[in-house]
């Protein structure tokens, strides 16, 4: 898990969504736009819909924003069709890198995803290339200071969750596909704060880095982020904590 923990926890700290809030909630209304095409437009009867809502509200995005592109994904206006993409490839020191995309190009974006894992010294892989090293699972990252490990144990567990483990100042709570919007319901009624709440690609093994690789794949991980039309990245990192410190200096 260290490689996502570690990246959801850098991107916080470096503040990239607030750098891309603009970007942020354009990559959240495509996420409800198909969300709403493929199950209808009823949050409780669509599974996929009410987990892409619920992320836009955490994200601050505007309540217009959100009916809008249910109304998009339903045909009651007009919008772009998205095609749901998985790009795999390897950024430096041989570590996985998975790209959710959601694209109304895909010649388009395979172009500009390729040249950011070029400049970044990674390369732009086949399916299925690395998608074996993952596991989907829901993530929740629960800050430390807000909870005793004890009672998040229970509370997580009796939720359905598969584990929870400390790593550095948030606790790791994991669950199954399934089990996902059960626990966020229970963390929610609990006042369970989350400083990430998601269904994820886990790394079975990490890759441990060094200062100059850590370096490299940060960019990498920022600069596909950063494009409109990735919805999130996960990769098979770890960089130690004693020398976290001089990576993140830049």
């Amino acid at each position: 898990m260290a490689g996502h923990s570690h990246w959801a926890n850098i991107a916080a700290k470096k503040g990239v969504a607030d750098k891309k809030r603009g970007k942020l909630f354009g990559k959240l209304s495509r996420a409800i736009i198909v969300a709403a095409q493929h199950g209808g437009g009823d949050p409780v009867m669509n599974l996929a819909l009410r987990y892409a809502i619920d992320k836009a509200r955490k994200a601050s995005m505007p309540k217009d924003n959100i009916d809008r592109a249910v109304k998009k994904g339903c045909g009651e206006l007009s919008g772009e069709n998205f095609e749901e993409l998985v790009y795999e490839g390897y950024g430096s020191a041989g570590v996985a890198v998975l790209c959710d995309i959601l694209t109304e190009n895909r010649n388009r974006t395979a172009g500009e995803v390729r040249k950011i894992f070029e400049v970044h010294g990674g390369n732009l892989g086949s399916t299925g290339c690395v998608a074996w090293m993952f596991e989907r699972k829901g993530l929740f990252l629960v800050p430390c200071e807000n909870v005793e490990e004890d009672e998040l144990f229970e509370i997580a567990l009796e939720a359905g969750a598969d584990d929870v483990a400390a790593n550095g100042d948030v606790y790791e709570v994991t669950c199954s596909v399934e089990a996902f919007q059960q626990v966020a319901d229970v963390f929610e009624q609990k006042q369970i704060p989350t400083n990430l709440a998601e269904i994820s690609r886990i790394p079975e093994t990490t890759v441990d880095l060094d200062v100059e690789d850590g370096k490299k794949v940060l960019k990498l991980m920022e600069a596909l982020e950063d494009h409109e039309d990735v919805q999130s990245v996960t990769a098979n990192f770890n960089i130690p904590d004693e020398i976290m410190a001089e990576v993140m200096a830049e």
